[in-house]
Parts: C-alpha cells; sequence; structure tokens
C-alpha cells in the first residue's frame, strides 16, 4: 500500500492523461474534480497494475484518502476542458475504466469512506455523459457500430435498479438530423437539470447539444458558422446569463459571438463580429485534431427508438 500511495503522489505532478473515445473519455493525473465546498480534489493516478483515487486538501495539497482498484480506472472527461463524475450532493464519485473491452465497468465510490459502494458492468462500449441532479441517473454515450468508433447514441442508465433504459436519449424534434464533432466544453444549469456542450463539428456547422437530465430528452441547436476550420472554436467560452434563460458564447477574450435563448433555442447575435481565424490552425484547436487524427463524433438525433434487448449486469 505504501508503495501505491508513493505512486500516486508522484503522479500528481504529471499532466492530465486522457483516453479519448468519441465526445466521452476518463483522465487520469491532472487537477482532477473539485470536491463540494471547494475543500478537496479528487484525482485518479495510476500505481502499478491498480488505479488510486486519491482526495487531495485544498489548499495545501495533503492527501486525505485514498481508494484503491484494480486495473486502469479513470475520472469522466467528458469534453477536454471538463473532469466530472461527483453527484450533486458531493456523496458519490462515479468512475470507469480505461479503453474499450467486451463490457465497460463503473464504479461508485463514497466521497466521506472512499470505500466503493457499487460496481457495475455494461455489456459493450459505453462511457460517462453526465448525472441526473439527484444522482440517480447516469447519462452515458454508448458506442453502437463496431467499425465505426465515431458514432454513438446517449442512453440513461438507472444506478438504483442497475436497468440501461430502453431507447435513446434524443431530439424528438429532429428525427434524423446526424451531427457530428468535437466536444470541447461545457457548462450546466444551477439545479444541474440542463447541460450543454458545445461541439466542434469539421465538415460541418457547430452545435451545442442540450441535454435534459431530469426528462431524459435532448435538443441540439445548430450554430451559424463561415468560412473553413473550426479550430477557434477552443477559444469559446459558454455561460449561462440571465438566470439561465439565454446561452452566451464569448471568445476567450471576451468579445460575443452569439446568445442562444434556452426557452426557444432561437439565436441572436449581440453585434456583429468576425471570426477569430488566428486560433484556427495553432493553440488546442490544432491538438485536438491531431491527439484524436481527425475523427469525429457522430451524434445521432432521431426519434426515441423502440425498447431493445441490452445486456446488463453488475460487476
Amino acid at each position: 500500500m505504501r508503495r501505491a500511495f508513493v505512486t500516486a503522489l508522484a503522479a500528481l505532478v504529471l499532466p492530465s492523461a486522457a483516453f479519448a473515445a468519441g465526445p466521452s473519455y476518463v483522465a487520469q493525473g491532472g487537477l482532477g474534480v473539485l470536491a463540494q465546498g471547494g475543500k478537496s480534489r479528487f484525482v485518479a493516478v495510476p500505481a502499478g497494475g491498480r488505479t488510486t483515487i486519491v482526495r487531495i486538501a485544498v489548499p495545501g495539497g495533503a492527501v486525505r484518502g485514498w481508494a484503491t482498484l484494480r486495473g486502469g480506472w479513470g475520472l469522466p472527461q467528458p469534453t477536454l476542458t471538463s473532469t466530472e463524475g461527483l453527484t450533486r450532493d458531493g456523496e458519490r464519485l462515479i468512475v470507469g475504466t480505461l479503453g474499450f473491452s467486451a463490457a465497460t465497468r463503473f464504479a461508485v465510490i463514497d466521497t466521506k469512506t472512499l470505500r466503493v459502494r457499487d460496481r457495475f458492468a455494461l455489456h459493450g462500449r459505453f462511457a460517462y455523459d453526465a448525472l441526473s441532479p439527484d444522482g440517480n441517473t447516469l447519462y452515458v454515450t454508448e458506442y453502437v457500430d463496431a467499425d465505426n468508433a465515431s458514432r454513438y447514441v446517449v442512453r440513461a442508465y438507472d444506478l438504483r435498479d442497475h436497468v440501461l433504459l430502453p431507447g435513446r436519449v434524443a431530439d424528438k424534434t429532429q428525427r434524423g438530423w446526424v451531427m457530428e464533432g468535437f466536444a470541447l466544453t461545457r457548462t450546466t444549469s444551477d439545479d444541474g437539470r440542463w447541460v450543454y456542450t458545445l461541439f466542434m463539428n469539421p465538415g460541418g456547422y457547430p452545435f451545442v447539444h442540450a441535454l435534459d437530465t431530469v426528462n431524459h430528452s435532448a435538443h441540439c441547436i445548430g450554430l451559424p458558422w463561415q468560412g473553413g476550420g473550426q479550430g477557434a472554436l477552443d477559444a469559446m467560452r459558454m455561460t449561462l446569463v440571465h438566470r439561465g434563460t439565454a446561452l452566451s458564447l464569448r471568445w476567450k477574450s471576451g468579445r460575443p459571438w452569439l446568445t442562444v435563448n434556452t426557452a426557444t433555442w432561437g439565436i441572436t447575435h449581440p453585434h456583429s463580429a468576425s471570426f477569430a481565424w488566428g486560433w484556427t490552425i495553432g493553440g488546442l484547436g490544432g491538438a485536438i485534431l491531431l491527439a484524436l487524427g481527425a475523427v469525429a463524433v457522430v451524434v445521432t438525433l432521431r426519434r426515441r427508438g423502440e425498447p431493445g434487448k441490452e445486456a446488463v449486469s453488475a460487476a
């Protein structure tokens, strides 16, 4: 245990290692996820064939405890800028296995005792997407094409009954509309119900995926874009304004691009502004394209399908 502890400490200084698989992946190292109240962080670090989930005091950096799991695990990182996995009450932390196999494993860790409260596996290739405000529904992305790792649908999993709910979570008003892209950044409503994710879509239009984590539904908002590559979007900042009634997209400099009405999904431009083309080739945008090999993520927006037979088992 001492050896694992030392290994964990050493790994804390390393940058986050993300294991990509479409829009969702898990990460080891880096800053991890900030606990409720901001007094500690949880970081996943490799520890010789195992993974240690470390709780670190903020400020000071003292290690306050750890949980050890066999194999490779990581904290969910659904976009390149967000690490998640904590339930809204801060009592549970969801972690997932690295890579894909015949089944995808998840574990639920008690944030106070750092004991594993639950384990479960989904038969197939899945990744974390979001959590409902009550922490009872886990939204996952299911990779449905063995020959195309970028094709996926969003599913809902009941953490209490260990049931993968039938059908997919999709925009019922946009049946058959298929969009592709990389998840860049996201923001969540104050009540935790709505999760808004900005996607870059090379070869098409960028879009915002709005996930209703209470009603198991989604909406996608195509964003106007002119010109060439969308690498400039890695400089975009997305925040909710006007008490959550609008979604503001601004460049890193603070210059506004557009605003989305979260009730009607209508788009307005605060004022005319040219695109920050200087960001297109360099910076994180270029790193994204190189790291992912320009593999697009397919977001399939269809009506909820007929219930199918899903293999779900407790690990």
